[in-house]
């Protein structure tokens, strides 16, 4: 496999080149955009367990649809990779059942035990958790679907009209919602004296 095709920005050719047969095509776009993924999952469901399997389900759907031809290219890959976490978070949800633990062998490629998907540093968590935590605490306290518009426009940099589509709002809506989110989270800082410095 050519290494230009590897390290290469553009998401179209990397999925063609896993349709193809590159495993590693696929390693390349699950490690971008992992993070993002498993942070989305973890903001709506709160729980790291119910997130792990969760995101391991997402990513095999992801590659069985990619497998069977059913991706289109109208749209960024991360937002159809998000809204199959979406969907697969909302059935958890609606169902109350436990997601499926599925081995490496089922999903025909073994996602989470993926050295580089693993790695990451004290040093990156020591620095990064209390700020987190002090946001995602500020950002639980709002109403459920301004905290959508939140995590999606600012953890996912989706635009207001991929937030519409994945909301299934107006874009007029989804702006709405993000101005209250606002004027609530100025609220929330206020009064409890936060600074973030």
């Amino acid at each position: 496999m050519n290494k230009e095709i590897i390290k290469s920005d553009n998401e179209q050719l990397l999925l063609r080149s896993f349709i193809e047969g590159d495993e590693s095509a696929i390693t390349t776009l699950i490690e971008r955009y992992r993070k993002r993924v498993y942070n989305y999952i973890l903001m709506l469901t709160k729980d790291r367990q119910t997130a792990d399997d969760l995101f391991q389900e997402t990513f095999i759907k992801v590659i069985g649809s990619l497998r069977s031809g059913r991706y289109a290219e109208n749209g960024k890959f991360i937002s159809w990779v998000l809204r199959i976490a979406h969907n697969l978070v909302i059935d958890h949800f609606r169902g109350g059942r436990k997601p499926l633990h599925i081995t490496s062998e089922d999903a025909g490629y073994d996602i989470l035990n993926n050295r580089k998907l693993a790695d990451s540093t004290i040093e990156d968590h020591l620095i990064h958790e209390q700020i987190e935590q002090d946001v995602r605490d500020l950002i639980d306290r709002l109403p459920s679907e301004q905290r959508e518009v939140v995590v999606l426009r600012h953890y996912f940099d989706l635009s207001f009209k991929e937030i519409a589509q994945q909301t299934g709002v107006s874009i007029n809506t989804a702006l709405g919602r993000m101005r209250y989110a606002l004027i609530n989270l100025r609220k929330l800082i206020e009064e409890r004296k936060i600074a973030f410095a």
